[in-house]
């Protein structure tokens, strides 16, 4: 790649895309491998290289004939935390003849931004070079610095290359995103890491043979990166440390162990995995799975959630997808809340557990739900319907003579508490019926006494004790 001139007139070359004098003193001096953790010495620079992917980067595939003819489009690299975003950015670099500029958008600002956008112009206008702009954790971007990128990736001035942990849809503005290709990148299945962690047992640039690990420790490793290549390179690279420590020649499960004492949970409480997580956790309760319900539940407090959000979700769930099929379920939401904030960690686990494992198991009715969205459409659909008089409060002479309150029947006086056939509805809605209970629960009980009192069920006699 030809050099880029700063803004002072010194050439300056972009981090990242040609040799350091520090890659050239790693070259001479293999000792001074170890200061470079394993999984950047491993980092793949040829497509060839890479493991996994095979949907993005398998013979034919659109991605890997893009790379092939160095035609790359504007594309967002979508992907959990190791699974080769910054990977397939060098790969691009190093396989491209155009300009390839990485980017950190939590390291870097607008003003070096800027320059380099000034730079991919003067290339473009004075050598006939396309720039490659690689905007690492793109998310961070907020959405006027996003746009900034806009004009430029319109008017071909960069091909931008974004990667990120976050769902595109909520993370890059729609703009954007429509002038990029989505490609989203898997974690690693668990033969893909055995064979990447394989590779860099023998691989020169690894640790070149210099220890063996047995296929128990390599699995052990496979299961607690959770696809995360990085992590898997990671746990070895410490376990390698610790073995020869010990003077041991072999990594086993036992060294994994050590190395490793406690998985970390793939979660963000502002990103999409939260979403995904709560969501299984309110559709375990709603299909009445409280096994399920509970092993949400507990991946969200493991991972560090805010347990008030999850009972503030509880809350909701005990009128939305319970309500009066069990009166109570809202009741023991709102006592579990109130008995969390009293007792606090750990102990405020248990009226969190009750409630879950009660929501899961009640009996579900969503009655409630449609019954305030139908009456609100109505109200969508209608407008302000005048009152009827009869239910109007006549206060003065003047709404007396008007007619207001005239005919109304007070319940109370009535047989039973109700006044059967009055009418409390607009005229236009006359007859119309919001709310019908389900068949489940209590919601039985209630759906039997209003069948009653709107003089559906059998024997009119019977009214006097629909109260």
């Amino acid at each position: 790649m030809s050099a880029t001139r700063g803004s002072g007139g010194a050439r300056r070359r972009p981090a990242g895309d040609e040799p350091t004098l520090f890659d050239a003193a790693l070259q001479r001096d293999p000792e001074l491998r170890g200061t470079v953790p394993l999984a950047e010495r491993m980092r793949p620079r040829t497509l060839a290289d890479v493991i996994g992917q095979g949907h993005l980067l398998g013979d034919g595939k659109l991605l890997a004939r893009a790379i092939a003819a160095d035609r790359i489009p504007s594309m967002i690299l979508w992907g959990p935390p190791g699974a080769g975003k910054t990977t397939l950015a060098r790969v691009i670099a190093h396989s491209t003849n155009a300009r390839f500029v990485p980017f950190n958008a939590v390291l870097g600002g607008v003003p070096e931004l800027r320059e380099i956008l000034g730079q991919a112009r003067t290339a473009r206008s004075y050598e006939g070079k396309r720039t490659i702009l690689f905007v690492d954790e793109i998310h961070r971007f907020n959405k006027a610095q996003q746009d900034a990128f806009l004009p430029h990736v319109e008017d071909g001035t960069i091909t931008l290359i974004g990667a990120t942990t976050e769902n595109p849809s909520f993370a890059v503005n729609a703009p954007l995103l429509s002038r990029c290709k989505v490609f989203r990148l898997q974690g690693l299945d668990a033969a893909e890491l055995v064979e990447l962690l394989r590779r860099a047992l023998a691989a020169p640039a690894g640790l070149a043979g210099a220890i063996a690990a047995d296929d128990d420790a390599l699995a052990a490793i496979a299961a607690l990166a959770q696809g995360d290549a990085r992590r898997a390179l990671t746990t070895l690279e410490i376990a390698a440390d610790d073995a020869a420590r010990a003077g041991a020649a072999t990594i086993t499960r036992e060294l994994i162990a050590g190395a490793s004492e406690h998985k970390t949970l793939l979660y963000d409480k502002a990103g999409e995995e939260h979403y995904n997580v709560i969501s299984a956790f309110i559709k375990s309760m709603r299909g009445s799975d409280p096994d399920a319900a509970i092993y949400w539940l507990m991946r969200m407090i493991e991972a560090g959630d805010d347990p008030l959000f999850l009972l503030r979700r509880m809350m909701i769930f005990a009128s939305e997808d319970i309500g009066n099929a069990d009166p109570r379920a809202l009741e023991i939401a709102v006592a579990a809340d109130a008995a969390f904030r009293r007792m606090g960690m750990p102990e405020g686990l248990y009226p969190l557990t009750q409630a879950a494992l009660y929501l899961a198991t009640a009996p579900k009715s969503n009655a409630c739900k449609v019954a305030w969205q139908s009456a609100q459409a109505a109200v969508r659909e209608h407008g302000a319907l005048p009152v009827p008089l009869t239910l109007r409060n006549a206060v003065t002479r003047l709404m007396r003579e008007e007619g207001y309150g005239a005919g109304y029947r007070y319940a109370h006086d009535e047989p039973g508490g109700v006044a059967h056939g009055a009418a409390y509805l607009p005229e236009p809605l006359t007859g119309s019926r919001f709310y019908e209970p389900t068949d489940r629960g209590y919601e039985r009980t209630i759906g039997e006494r209003l069948r009653r009192l709107r003089g559906e069920g059998e024997g009119e006699g019977g009214r006097g004790a629909a109260g």
